[in-house]
C-alpha cells in the first residue's frame, strides 16, 4: 500500500491536459481558454447613442439656442450622413452617432417648439451621454487572457466582438461502469440478497456538479469476459473510466484482471487510507481507469479527493477541494497508519464530525459540507485543534 500523498503524486504526475480544439462560442459554457483573446474591432464599433434624446454639436449649441430637427437615427440604422451646422437629429439608445454631432441630450430635458429642439439641461457636457468608439476595447487589444473560465459574461463579451468560436481545453468524457450482480435500479423490486443501486446516480451527479460531459454508464454482470469487454470498449469513447466495486480481492471482484486483459498499467491499487483503501489507478496511453470501491461513501470520498482532481487537469481547471485549517469541536481518536477522510459539517465555530462514518453509509455524506482528514501518523486530536478539512462542492 502507498500513502496518500504518494498516490495524489503519481495522479497528477501521469495526466496530461487533452489537446486544445475549437468550439462554437454558445458551446462554451464551463470550459477553460486555451489561448488569448484579441479584440478584432473597435467596441462599439462607432460612436453610440447611451440615450434615447437628441445628438448635436456642443460647440454648435452654444452659439445658436434652438437648433433644428433635421431627422431620427434609430438602433441599426446605416445612416451616416454629416449633421448640418444648426441642427440635431433625433437618436435612440444604441443608434450611432453621425459625424458632425459629439453630444447626446436626453429627451426628457428638452422640447421641442415649432420644429426647433431647446436644451433644458443645465449639466450638459461636451461627449455626454455618447459612447466613443473603442471605449470597452480597441482592435488587437488584450480581450481575455488564457485559462480563464468562461462564464456567462466572458460568452457575451467574446459575442459583442464578434468571436463565434474560441479555443479552449475539451471537458474529458467518462466512462462509469457498475459491477455487482447483487444491484438492482431504483424503482425495481428487490429480492432477497439484492440492494439498490446508488454509485452511478452518485457520481453522474457529481461530474455533472463540475460541468464533466458527456458521461455514460454500463452495468456488468460479475463476468470477467464481459467486464472485459465493457471495460474494452470505453477505452475506445471515454478519457476516464470509473469502476465500481470489484476492485478487492473476493472471488467475483474482477476489475483487476479486466485491467490486465486489456493492457491498463497499473500505477498503484491500495492506499493506506479509510475509507478507500482498495482504489486503484491506470492508464493507456492517454486513456485513464481509476477502481472505486463499491461502498457508496468510500467510492464517492475516492472521487472526490483523487477522480476531480483529475479531471481538472485534463480540462485544465482546478477541480480539487477547497482545504481549509479550522477548529475540530470534539476529541476524536484512531489508530495510526490509515489516513481518515471523515464526513464532518463547518461552520463559524469549527468543524463537528458526523457518526455514521461507515464505508456504506450515505446518511451522515448527505448532510456533510466537508471532508475531515487526520493523517496517517495522527493518533488523537484534541477538542480545538487546528486540523484540515477539504469543503465539499456546494
Amino acid at each position: 500500500m502507498i500513502s496518500v500523498v504518494e498516490a495524489k503524486k503519481i495522479i497528477w504526475e501521469n495526466v496530461a491536459p487533452l489537446p486544445l480544439q475549437n468550439i462554437s462560442l454558445e458551446k462554451t459554457a464551463g470550459y477553460v481558454l486555451a489561448k488569448d483573446i484579441f479584440s478584432p474591432i473597435h467596441l462599439p464599433p462607432f460612436p453610440q447613442s447611451s440615450m434615447d434624446g437628441y445628438a448635436f454639436s456642443f460647440s454648435d449649441w452654444q452659439t445658436n439656442e434652438k437648433l433644428k430637427i433635421s431627422g431620427s437615427i434609430p438602433a441599426g440604422s446605416q445612416n451616416n450622413d454629416e449633421l448640418k451646422p444648426g441642427s440635431a437629429v433625433r437618436i435612440f439608445t444604441g443608434a450611432a452617432v453621425p459625424p458632425g454631432a459629439d453630444t447626446v441630450v436626453m429627451q426628457e430635458k428638452t422640447f421641442v417648439e415649432n420644429d426647433a429642439l431647446i436644451i433644458c439641461d443645465e449639466n450638459i457636457k461636451q461627449g455626454m451621454n455618447v459612447r466613443p468608439a473603442g471605449l470597452e476595447i480597441k482592435p488587437n487589444v488584450f480581450a481575455l487572457k488564457k485559462d480563464t473560465f468562461i462564464n456567462p459574461a466572458s460568452i457575451g463579451f467574446l459575442a459583442s466582438m464578434g468571436i463565434n468560436e474560441v479555443p479552449v481545453y475539451p471537458k474529458p468524457s467518462v466512462t462509469i461502469i457498475i459491477t455487482g450482480d447483487e444491484l438492482k435500479e431504483p424503482g425495481s423490486t428487490l429480492l432477497h440478497g439484492q440492494i439498490y443501486e446508488s454509485n452511478s446516480y452518485t457520481l453522474v451527479a457529481a461530474l455533472e456538479q463540475l460541468r464533466i460531459a458527456p458521461v455514460y454508464v454500463l452495468r456488468v454482470k460479475d463476468d470477467l469476459a464481459l467486464l472485459t469487454g465493457s471495460l474494452k470498449e470505453s477505452l475506445l469513447k471515454s478519457d476516464v473510466i470509473l469502476l465500481t466495486g470489484g476492485i478487492s480481492v473476493g472471488d467475483y471482484d474482477f476489475v483487476l484482471q479486466a485491467t490486465i486483459n486489456n493492457n491498463i498499467q497499473k500505477l498503484f491499487h491500495r492506499i493506506k487510507q479509510k475509507p478507500g483503501k482498495p482504489l486503484y489507478f491506470g492508464k493507456l496511453e492517454d486513456k485513464y481507469v481509476f477502481g472505486l470501491p463499491g461502498n457508496p461513501a468510500s467510492s464517492l470520498t475516492c472521487f472526490y479527493e483523487y477522480v476531480a482532481p483529475a479531471l481538472g487537469k485534463l480540462c485544465n481547471r482546478d477541480l480539487s477541494l477547497k482545504k481549509l485549517r479550522v477548529p475540530i469541536m470534539q476529541d476524536f481518536k484512531k489508530p495510526a497508519g490509515l489516513t481518515y477522510f471523515l464526513k464532518g459539517y463547518y461552520d463559524d465555530m469549527g468543524v463537528h464530525i458526523f457518526e455514521a462514518q461507515e464505508s456504506f453509509r450515505l446518511s451522515s455524506f448527505s448532510t456533510a459540507n466537508c471532508l475531515v482528514q487526520i493523517d496517517e501518523e495522527i493518533t488523537e486530536c484534541k477538542k480545538g485543534e487546528l486540523i484540515e478539512i477539504h469543503l465539499l462542492p456546494e
